[in-house]
């Protein structure tokens, strides 16, 4: 018999922290283990994601304060990847000064790690993009990296409104409405797709190579 433990499509057996980088020259693992990094705006709700995704409490702190993050984190999960952590965009709160030196720092991650082998965008499903979302889907799709699109806080939307709402989401951002996967970090729905997703990602050669 199957159990609920081993269909699990990404089962964690072990999770380490490993540093953060701070700068585009800055320190970043010395490692042939792909990655995969998640991107989204300070306050969509990315750490309480990442949390249910490797089924920890506190794998990456849940902040009350939006815009905290200001390094790449990186977490070797079972020894066969990296997850990558990459700061929060967009707080308006954050002053314009560091705003600007995050973007050198994610776009240069984005554009020069040979090890990264897809994207996770997070996009919060309450709300139409932001000019900073579209500017980096358009960012991603100019680099050409593999990206699964993820709706946060679908447990905020009601029965009524959850179909339109993300068919004019997925619109928006130019996808087709199954490339979007609806995730509520509350209630769990969405993990397993998500985790499904980056195995997929995991088990594809680099897109760089093509």
């Amino acid at each position: 018999m199957t159990t609920a433990r081993e269909a699990d499509p990404l089962v964690i057996r072990r999770l380490e922290f490993l540093g953060g980088q701070a700068s585009v020259t800055g320190w970043k693992p010395a490692s042939e283990l792909p990655e995969i990094a998640f991107s989204g705006r300070s306050n969509v709700g990315k750490s309480s994601l990442l949390n249910k995704l490797v089924r920890r409490k506190a794998l990456a702190r849940v902040s009350a304060t939006p815009g905290k993050t200001r390094e790449i984190n990186f977490f070797r999960v079972n020894d066969a990847f990296h997850l990558v952590d990459l700061p929060g965009y967009g707080y308006a709160r954050v002053s314009k000064t560091a705003r600007e030196a995050w973007r050198p720092l994610i776009e240069g991650y984005l554009q020069t790690s040979e090890q990264l082998r897809g994207v996770v965008q997070l996009i919060d499903a309450r709300h139409a993009p932001s000019d900073d979302d579209l500017r980096m889907m358009d960012f991603l799709a100019a680099v050409g990296v593999p990206t699964i699109v993820v709706a946060t806080k679908v447990d905020k939307l009601s029965k009524a409104e959850r179909s339109q709402t993300l068919a004019a989401l997925a619109a928006r951002l130019g996808i087709e409405d199954e490339q979007l996967i609806p995730f509520s970090a509350r209630t769990g729905e969405g993990r397993d797709e998500l985790a499904q997703a980056v195995v997929a990602l995991l088990a594809q050669p680099s897109w760089r190579d093509e």
